[in-house]
């Protein structure tokens, strides 16, 4: 069985290399092979100039398929894979053309692995593992009300007046400012238009408690069913979100501001180039640290009192292992495709693993991983 690695990018590079270190068959894609020599080329020459052609040559059954690329390559590389009887894993949320590629992947015997990174990722372990702790206590009760949060940021470990750094194209984050959010607030559908329109504060059960920006992020609601809320619970609250810097939303008023206003040709335009600024202007240093918050938890009240409350919370930051944002994404999808390799995974679409037994083994590797990992219980 061979791992066809496809993407060599910041955030791919520590997972890799673990496989390789691991003795692990992996053939290394990436559009220009000299920056995969640069990264990997100490410990493998199974490098090659990525295309869907040249990969289709080489693809076995029972290989794997790793799509470390951008988002608009991982359904035709998970086609490719389920046409040559091989597993498909990558880090992205599962679009819905992946989603429909369910029944394929089924009759083909192979798994399509998604959302095993950071965010998604990490945080649907933690997920899986506080409604299973929760469901098993003796304070589980279907009319208790519940309340969900999951927070995550990348931010820089050393605070700059922007309160944000970049490691990679700024574009990105504009965009993700133009994208409204569903979640659940006071028992009710909250609809969000902008980010901005829904910044609040949160206060992170860090060992020194620290405050930071959070704001609800995409659609929050299907993730429900994923976490196995089933339908007669009583949802008070279910968000997940972003996590920035405390003074973020001011250093970026302007910024929100602007990006309301732009719209067609001229508008991409102008996001483009605010993005070339902000990339001069706040870029990471090499060699400086970034830092990853991820905080998720789970409440359970009757009668207006807290009779169950749990928190997962994180915290990493970039050392002589390379970013911590690199390690939390790259890490678990090198996990995904071991599993996937051994079987773990029934065929068909999937986002990170619900099986207890895999859940711990992760979370506890993942705990390596970051300076910070624990589960506070905010009753004891």
């Amino acid at each position: 069985m061979t791992i066809h690695w496809c993407g060599t990018g910041l955030s791919a590079i520590p997972g890799l290399r673990r496989l390789l270190d691991l003795g692990h068959d992996v053939a290394v894609w990436n559009r220009t092979p000299e920056k995969a020599r640069e990264a990997v080329g100490d410990l493998t020459n199974n490098i090659h100039t990525f295309s869907i052609a040249n990969l289709g040559q080489m693809l076995s059954p029972k290989d794997v398929v790793v799509s470390m690329l951008p988002g608009d390559w991982h359904v035709e590389l998970a086609e490719l894979a389920i046409a040559q009887g091989a597993h498909f894993v990558s880090s992205s949320y599962i679009a819905p053309d992946m989603r429909a590629l369910d029944e394929k992947a089924k009759a083909a015997g192979v798994c399509l692995i998604n959302e095993v990174g950071l965010d998604p990722g990490i945080d649907h372990l933690m997920a899986h593992a506080l409604v299973a702790d929760y469901v098993g206590s003796s304070e589980f009760d279907a009319d208790n009300e519940l309340s969900f949060i999951s927070y995550c940021g990348g931010i820089p470990k050393t605070p700059n007046p922007f309160r944000y750094k970049f490691s990679w194209s700024p574009l990105g984050v504009l965009k993700a400012l133009r994208s409204p959010s569903k979640s659940i607030r006071d028992f009710k559908e909250r609809n969000v238009a902008h980010p901005w329109d829904a910044i609040s504060k949160y206060e992170a059960p860090l060992p020194t408690p620290e405050s930071f920006e959070v704001y609800p992020n995409r659609d929050s609601l299907p993730f429900m069913a994923q976490y196995e809320f089933a339908e007669n619970w009583k949802v008070k609250e279910f968000v997940r979100g972003t996590l920035r810097l405390t003074g973020w939303s001011d250093a970026w008023s302007d910024v929100f501001k602007e990006v309301e206003t732009l719209e067609g040709e001229s508008g991409e335009a102008r996001l483009k180039e605010m993005s070339d600024t902000f990339w001069v202007e706040n870029a990471y240093d090499e060699g400086e640290p970034d830092r990853v918050v991820l905080c998720v938890g789970l409440k359970a009240e009757k009668a207006d009192s807290t009779i169950w409350h749990k928190t997962y919370v994180m915290d990493a930051w970039g050392d002589d292992r390379g970013t911590a944002m690199a390690r939390l994404v790259s890490y678990p999808v090198s996990f995904a495709i071991e599993a996937a390799m051994n079987g773990k995974f029934a065929p068909g679409v999937h986002a990170a693993p619900k099986d207890m037994s895999l859940v711990d083994k992760w979370m506890g590797d993942i705990g390596q991983l970051a300076q910070h990992l624990d589960i506070v219980d905010h009753t004891a």
